[in-house]
């Protein structure tokens, strides 16, 4: 039997360096979802501003109608001379507040039960991360209608199809989950993190730059102007969205998809099945290693105390320094 006389010498030959364009090619296919959670980021944030400054005009000049002085006053920052007025408009949209906050709530999160069974079955990101934009496309194009006909819609119509796009289209709560399933199932081991991180900075980074331009475009483009851009940009996101997003097919979710029916009655019959809500539920009460349903139980609890208080009381608050 021959035997080396030698052993195998490790190779010191260097790996070659990709030049520029293989190092473009390269970034041009991992990016996939970031444009359009940058594009969905901000003009959300660029159309907040405007949205809670027509909401004010509205409940003064409509519903109140207390007329262009005071009312210039109170948009202007400047409504120490109508105090009573401006409490009592104050008043109108924090209880308008609370209302749409409840819708813009419980529909997604009801939503979100069977959407999220139904993607993990069906491997279906995409529709999870077009679905709110299309929804906030709605939203800004319903903005638009309520300032073109002022005073003929009272502040009521523009908060309530304010909360009804996002809400039945599942809202940043489908967005998100959408966005880091299809990251998760797209990426590998090695590239996960790091896809996950920039997908965080696109929708941490949305939030500064939208609140820098909003004020700013609202002054010099009015209400038209800044929902026409915030339009154009969801516009923008649905389009690269539709073409470039592609949903990962994985032998599981393939043999999952045997059992979906293709008619609508038999699709309704799926999506709405109790037992993946079911199924979806007892997820964060399953038992498992180094205590993980206890971990899993206060993690949810933290974010109902953190973000429930903050999400629902900040917006209220916010709402008396408009």
């Amino acid at each position: 039997m021959a035997t080396e006389e030698h052993p195998l010498k490790p190779t010191t030959e260097k790996p070659k360096k990709p030049n520029w364009k293989q190092k473009i090619i390269e970034i041009k296919q991992n990016i996939t979802v970031e444009p359009v959670l940058a594009c969905y980021v901000v003009p959300s944030v660029l159309s907040r501003l405007a949205t809670q400054n027509l909401n004010l005009d509205k409940a003064c000049r409509v519903n109140k109608n207390y007329g262009d002085k005071v009312c210039d006053a109170l948009i202007a920052r400047q409504g120490n001379q109508y105090l009573e007025e401006e409490l009592a408009v104050q008043e109108l949209i924090a209880g308008m507040e609370s209302w749409k906050n409840v819708l813009l709530t419980a529909i997604p999160s009801f939503l979100i039960l069977f959407l999220g069974a139904w993607s993990d079955r069906t491997g279906k990101r995409k529709v999870c991360i077009l679905l709110p934009i299309i929804g906030e496309l709605l939203m800004c194009l319903s903005n638009i209608v309520n300032a073109y006909y002022f005073y003929e819609l009272p502040v009521q119509v523009t908060m309530f199809f304010e909360a009804f796009f996002p809400a039945i289209t599942g809202g940043w709560i489908s967005m998100y989950m959408g966005a880091f399933s299809y990251i998760s199932d797209a990426s590998d081991e090695e590239s996960r993190t790091f896809r996950v991180g920039v997908a965080n900075l696109c929708l941490t980074a949305g939030t500064p730059i939208g609140s820098v331009l909003s004020g700013v475009l609202l002054k010099h483009v009015g209400y038209y102007g800044v929902f026409t851009l915030s339009c154009l940009l969801y516009l923008f996101s649905i389009i690269y969205g539709f073409f470039y997003i592609q949903d990962p097919k994985t032998a599981a979710i393939k043999n999952d998809t045997k059992d979906e029916s293709s008619d609508l009655r038999g699709f309704l019959k799926s999506f709405f099945d109790i037992k993946h809500v079911r199924e979806t539920l007892t997820v964060a009460f399953k038992k498992g290693p180094n205590h993980r349903r206890t971990k899993s139980i206060l993690v949810l609890a933290s974010i109902s105390f953190i973000y429930g208080s903050a999400y629902g009381g900040c917006l209220q608050v916010i709402s008396y320094f408009i």
